[in-house]
């Protein structure tokens, strides 16, 4: 039997909000099984004028490789109209972003471990603190409390919100 490797994915959505990352969560369950979630979080649109952002993390545990979670992770953004020749910056249907497998360094095309932005923006750091705060980021070797502790980015653009997923079982 394969080992299992402990995977932490961003999700976030700012069209049909709360649809959208209800289905994806379902998706996500159907696939991987349980999955341990962050609160959500709100943030503003980041580089372009947009609604506000509905933001948090999943943890799962999975015997797949890195890359075969990497496709699932593409097909579901697909199913929910995801289009990936959109820019960097623009309104999403759903955005799932592998931030961690294990603790897994590499830099392959796509596939970026762990994800820069986890350092960068408050909006992955925070909900990565609430679930996996006692996990020591790969490459900077500080927890990742420690590190949204010592967060110097804008906190100010992320806030909690009242919305509690339930992955939707269609």
């Amino acid at each position: 039997m394969p080992d299992s490797h402990r995977v932490y994915v961003g999700i976030g959505s700012n069209i049909e909000r709360e649809s959208n990352i209800s289905g994806g969560l379902g998706d996500l369950e159907r696939e991987f099984g349980p999955l341990q979630l962050s609160s959500v979080y709100e943030s503003r649109a980041y580089g372009f004028t947009g609604d506000d952002f509905f933001n948090l993390v999943a943890g799962f545990d999975t015997q797949k490789s890195v890359s075969e979670v990497s496709d699932i992770l593409r097909e579901i953004e697909f199913r929910y109209g995801r289009q990936r020749q959109q820019e960097k910056f623009a309104p999403r249907t759903l955005d799932i972003d592998l931030l961690l497998y294990d603790d897994l360094v590499m830099n392959e095309g796509r596939l970026e471990l762990p994800r820069e932005d986890i350092l960068k923006y408050s909006f992955v750091l925070c909900p990565l603190a609430e679930i996996a705060g006692d996990e020591v980021h790969p490459l900077a070797g500080k927890t990742y409390t420690e590190l949204w502790r010592t967060f110097s980015g804008s906190r100010e653009d992320t806030w909690k919100s009242a919305y509690h997923p339930m992955p939707s079982r269609a």
